[in-house]
């Protein structure tokens, strides 16, 4: 009895042994051989290799994980400045099978005072070919190299970063430049002051205009309403045109004309104040009835939309002007400031080669003395 339960394990036992040993000899050969094959390979064929190999890691974390973003703008300012180099998570709203198309839905959405990044409603396309060769070298770049040029050879502003303060439901209205909402279900406005402080919220906003300029931007709206409607203007009103805007006058010195701002100012509150006038002048005006009810009553944020806009209210080109951003534009949120060097736009944008070089020069010389390491992490 015991000589047949041990023969078999016996057996058993010389198989593995065997098996074992063919596998083992067999991995040793195709280690042989891989050797031998590297040996004969060209060392550039490697070294292109290599170079692929790390493109196509980069790609893959770009596209679907974390990806490279310079700041374009003061329009985020304090709280990203001009020149900050960051990390966008790209998984929390959903990365994109293909750059630019087929978006996949995110585990979240965009709330109430978060910053995003987004695709401009104002970009216009190359076409997909050349969408996905300019993404693609933006990605292996770590943001360096833009080739996504408009007609005048500056970078076409693809992707913006603002923050989300209108959502779907929300009546949105400026009130002499500051924000005002009325929620779902509320009767009365809130500032939004008052927003930060229910939510917890402590980003800074930043006004370039004073309030004692907002009685100026009142006159200045009424005279050039009269002046549309070929009324003429009060003094006090065509002094106020004459210091924003460009205008031109009739031989007698009264102004016929207005044209384009020529200094910062509230455009938006000028506007309201132009249709106002215009309505009461012409009450059949219905154009200029529905644009000053939009403008006093609100934006309707509709569903599936957001209203985002820069913390640098008065130099920030947002929804305000452009109106709102679907959610499936919403690509990312900003991690953290990985690197972020204090030189002027204009430097980093720099068209000729001999331009560039100089710059790019002039960073390794000023690396430390530059870097603004306090918004590093």
């Amino acid at each position: 009895m015991q000589e047949s339960t041990t023969i078999p394990w016996e057996k058993w036992e010389k198989d593995l042994v065997r098996v074992t040993e063919r596998y083992l000899s067999w991995r040793k050969r195709r280690r042989l051989v891989r050797r031998a094959r590297q040996k004969k390979r060209n060392p550039f064929v490697d070294w292109m290799d290599a170079i692929f190999s790390a493109v196509v890691i980069v790609l893959l974390i770009n596209q679907y994980l974390l990806q490279a973003y310079q700041i374009p703008s003061p329009s985020m300012e304090p709280s990203l400045m001009v020149n900050d180099r960051i990390f966008v998570n790209k998984i929390a709203y959903g990365p994109e099978l293909v750059p630019g198309m087929l978006k996949i839905p995110g585990p979240w959405l965009p709330q109430r005072g978060d910053v995003i990044i987004f695709e401009s409603p104002e970009y216009i396309s190359s076409g997909p070919v050349v969408d996905i060769l300019q993404r693609i070298v933006y990605m292996v770049t770590l943001s360096i190299v833009d080739i996504d040029k408009d007609e005048n050879g500056q970078p076409k502003k693809h992707f913006l970063i603002k923050r989300a303060i209108g959502m779907p439901g929300d009546r949105i209205r400026m009130n002499e430049g500051n924000v005002e909402y009325l929620t779902p279900g509320s009767d009365a406005w809130m500032t939004e002051q008052d927003m930060k402080k229910a939510l917890g919220f402590h980003y800074q906003n930043v006004r370039m205009l004073a309030p004692e300029e907002y009685p100026v931007f009142k006159a200045a709206g009424i005279g050039a309403g009269l002046i549309g409607e070929k009324f003429s203007a009060l003094p006090e009103q065509e002094s106020a045109l004459k210091k924003y805007y460009r205008t031109s006058a009739d031989s007698a010195g009264k102004l016929t004309n207005v044209g384009p701002m020529m200094q910062l100012a509230d455009d938006i509150y000028v506007e309201m104040w132009r249709d106002a006038t215009k309505w009461a002048v012409e009450p059949d005006n219905f154009a200029a009835a529905s644009e000053w009810r939009m403008l006093t009553e609100g934006y309707y944020v509709p569903e599936g939309r957001i209203f985002p806009m820069g913390d640098n209210r008065d130099n920030s080109l947002d929804s305000r002007f452009w109106g709102f951003v679907p959610l499936e534009n919403v690509v990312g949120e900003p991690l953290f400031v990985y690197w972020s060097y204090d030189a002027p736009t204009k430097d980093w944008t720099a068209e000729t080669l001999a331009a560039r070089l100089k710059f790019d020069a002039s960073i390794v010389g000023n690396f430390l003395a530059h870097t603004r390491w306090s918004r590093t992490g």
